[in-house]
């Protein structure tokens, strides 16, 4: 027995097959194992002769089982089965290292230990480790398929049934994920356990009722050490706890008691030993096998090495090959052809196993390089499906037809190039690919077709904006009886317009019938909403609108010349006049009358207002109720109401405090007017005429002169201060507003003086008015709609004349 600090070991069957009673005693004192109880767990490890097991158990569980020498070649290390126990694990763990198989050293007589010394290990382990190489997966002989076939049916003749895991380690694991790899191995091992005859009494029992199947992979110890020593580290972890439920051997059953191990085992050994009817493929057929294998992976790493083929799957990468299925399929036929050239003469079963499985490496290798192909013809037909159908909408073809040509052209495209790829050995799909360019092109033409449609919409939408926008605002501007039915018109004529447009617009996508009818009525709905968003704006400015047209009426007469108040106009008539054409506007403006329904608003206005007096028609000392005192009107809904009654009356107390003033200054300037006409207009006249023989009302030229000579200081003194010069220019704007609201230049071609006494009564309302303008000016945009949100200054001008009453 060996000892090396925490661990020992011992020969527990020799080559010869004879059990190391002896040793196994001594080993289990060592140990001390019998005071484990049933809390301790066997590992074993089965695997081809050389395939690294020893080497895997030393660094896996610490051990010190002698390795191969690479050094000295290839040969049998092993000899028998070896256990040893596990350092640093917990519980009490014994791992068994066997005999490889395979191995040359046996002969013939190779086979009959393999089976023994696997069927031991099925027996007595919790855990079983199956050693194998990554590129083996998927033969019978290296992946000791026809060996666990032989163990699981003598297991279930021999002993009552037993839970064991079965841990297949995949060394020297390849690009290729184990995710794809642990499918294969758990479908062979479940058809070898389908395929095994069962007594009776388990017939119809799972594969999972006996072994619970766990694959790992390893990385190669020789090329990526490090790699290979973290993962060891890794799966090292798996094993603290193992037969704690959750853990690899969890749900074990039928343990032998710590104390009792040493009989069981060799008890088994024995009735496993006496056991002949069992034997394993013949020794011809395992040559076959491995020569095969030999034969199959030169001819894999030659057609790896091909140069057409690495030049084929570089290029690829980058664009369509053209010939690629072609070029392919002539590589793979002479590589195959050669397989068959110098396996013809093995045994024909394992030669056409072995050739199909390199046909399937070989073709697992190239299906990459086929999906970029397919992948570059479908980025390929989509980029240039892209760029026709943007030409033919350029070129003015209907959009439902260029989208259904250009498709059915490119798709045949497609199919045409998918047929030049196809490789003869393989009959791979390319309808996954071809779907998904169908799906990329539908797409595409969804996105152009809703971008299409979009610009389409755009378009009349701005033409409904402006056919309907300035015509609606000149309409509100002089509203009267006609505005509502001038409207009305207005809005049938452009929608017919531009829904007639629109209509041909949408001919060209072939929609069906409900989507278009929901589009022109959506368009529609838009021109409606064109005119009443505009109505809605210029009702915010009704109170601007109202004092206006006031001011324009009372201001100028009928020849749209300044009033001069002589004393012979009839203010109180102009007035009443003047506030009736504002009423009226107010009326037009309180609702919208897209529809031809009458309503009674202007006659509920023109009682109510009609005198200038707020709530007029309420009678003192009666019970009469407001008309005004409401929130809706009558027979006009509240979606179509702009100015409500109680608005309407706000508004029309504060027009009437506004403009009182332009009132009183007439009443005022018509005071003032000279009592003696007569001789005020005779003098006039010979102004008049003394003015049309000068023909001229300027200073004379050497009076220009002289104030530019005398004013020589004044003018170096802007020079020297800039500051000056932008007061001088905001009394120059004063000026000239004032110059162009007084029609300055008009009044004195009748003369100085008659200019003078005109200048005098106009001079204060004008000023009045032009500041008063300013002001509004600077309110527009605060106070986007008066009626809705009555100012406070309007507000007091309501308590105010509440307290006046």
């Amino acid at each position: 027995m060996d000892k090396n600090d925490e661990c020992c070991s011992t020969h527990l069957i020799d080559g010869d097959g004879v059990f190391n009673v002896t040793g196994v005693e001594s080993f289990i004192k060592e140990v001390k194992l019998a005071e484990c109880g049933l809390s301790y767990a066997i590992v074993s490890i089965m695997g081809p002769q050389s395939s690294g097991k020893s080497t895997l158990l030393n660094h896996l569980f610490g051990t010190n089982f002698r390795e191969m020498d690479a050094y000295k070649g290839r040969s049998q290390t092993t000899k028998g089965i070896w256990m040893g126990r596990c350092v640093g694990i917990e519980p009490c763990t014994l791992v068994m290292d066997l005999e490889g198989t395979d191995g040359r050293e046996r002969g013939e007589d190779d086979t009959t230990f393999e089976k023994q010394s696997a069927l031991f290990a099925l027996a007595v382990s919790d855990i079983v480790l199956i050693n194998m190489w990554c590129h083996d997966i998927g033969r019978e002989q290296a992946a000791n398929k026809p060996l666990l076939k032989t163990v699981f049916q003598v297991m279930m003749r021999l002993f009552s049934p037993r839970k064991t895991t079965l841990l297949f380690v995949i060394r020297d694991k390849t690009r290729t994920p184990l995710e794809n790899l642990e499918p294969v191995l758990r479908e062979d091992i479940q058809k070898i356990w389908d395929s095994v005859p069962k007594p009776q009494a388990h017939k119809e029992t799972p594969l999972s009722e006996f072994f619970n199947v766990e694959v790992v992979a390893l990385s190669s110890y020789e090329e990526k050490e490090e790699q290979f020593t973290e993962q060891v580290a890794s799966l090292r972890q798996r094993f603290f706890h193992s037969i704690a439920p959750g853990g690899l051997a969890g749900d074990r059953r039928g343990v032998v008691p710590a104390s009792g191990f040493s009989f069981s085992a060799q008890h088994m050994w024995e009735v496993i030993k006496e056991n002949r009817d069992l034997d394993l493929p013949a020794h011809k057929v395992m040559v076959a096998t491995v020569r095969c294998d030999e034969i199959s992976n030169e001819k894999y790493d030659s057609f790896m090495k091909n140069e057409e083929w690495c030049q084929v799957k570089e290029a690829v990468q980058s664009h369509p090959v053209g010939g690629f299925g072609k070029k392919l399929s002539s590589i793979l036929n002479t590589c195959l052809s050669e397989y068959d050239a110098e396996a013809t003469f093995f045994d024909e079963g394992v030669r056409s196993s072995k050739r199909k499985q390199l046909e399937e490496k070989l073709l697992q290798l190239i299906q990459p390089a086929y999906q970029s192909m397919l992948g570059r013809i479908r980025s390929d037909t989509l980029q240039r499906f892209k760029e026709a159908f943007d030409k033919e909408l350029k070129g003015g073809i209907g959009f439902a037809i260029a989208a259904r040509e250009c498709t059915g052209t490119f798709m045949s495209q497609f199919d045409e190039e998918c047929a030049d790829a196809v490789i003869d050995q393989a009959k791979w799909d390319s309808s996954r690919v071809r779907d998904k360019l169908k799906r990329d092109i539908d797409a595409h033409i969804a996105e152009a077709r809703t971008a299409k449609l979009a610009e389409v919409t755009t378009l009349y939408e701005t033409k409904l904006n402006d056919a309907l926008a300035g015509p609606v605002e000149g309409l509100l501007d002089g509203a009267g009886d006609d505005t509502w039915p001038a409207m009305r018109k207005l809005l049938q004529r452009e929608t017919d317009t531009a829904l007639t447009g629109f209509s041909a617009a949408l001919s060209g996508f072939e929609m069906d019938e409900q989507t278009k009818d929901s589009m022109v009525l959506r368009l529609k709905d838009y021109a409606r909403g064109v005119v009443e968003a505009k109505t809605k704006e210029e009702a915010g400015r009704v109170l601007i609108r109202m004092k206006d047209r006031f001011s324009m009426l009372f201001s100028y007469d009928s020849d749209s010349m300044p009033r001069i108040w002589t004393g012979k106009e009839n203010i109180r008539a102009i007035t009443k006049t003047a506030r009736s054409a504002s009423l009226k506007l107010m009326s037009v403006m309180a609702a919208i009358r897209l529809e031809d329904e009458r309503d009674s608003i202007e006659n509920t206005l023109t009682v109510a207002l009609g005198d200038g007096k707020p709530g007029a028609s309420t009678k003192k000392g009666t019970e009469s109720l407001d008309p005004l005192a409401s929130s809706t009107w009558n027979e006009v809904s509240a979606s179509k109401t702009l100015i409500t009654p109680i608005q309407c009356k706000s508004l029309w107390k504060q027009f009437n405090t506004e403009t009182e003033y332009i009132v009183t200054q007439a009443i005022a300037a018509q005071a003032r007017y000279p009592t003696s006409c007569t001789h005020l207009c005779a003098f006039r006249t010979s102004l008049f005429e003394a003015s049309k023989r000068n023909n001229n009302w300027l200073p004379p030229p050497w009076a220009v002169v002289a104030l530019l000579i005398l004013g020589f200081n004044e003018f170096m003194t802007l020079l020297r201060n800039p500051l000056y010069l932008g007061v001088i220019f905001v009394a120059f704007l004063l000026v000239k507003a004032l110059w162009v609201q007084l029609d300055i230049s008009g009044e004195f071609r009748n003369g100085a003086l008659p200019g003078f006494l005109s200048l005098a009564t106009k001079f204060i309302p004008t000023v009045t008015n032009l500041l008063r303008r300013l002001a509004e000016a600077g309110q527009r945009k605060t106070n986007a709609a008066p009626q809705h949100n009555l100012t406070p200054a309007s507000k007091g001008n309501d308590n105010e004349d509440d307290k006046m009453m």
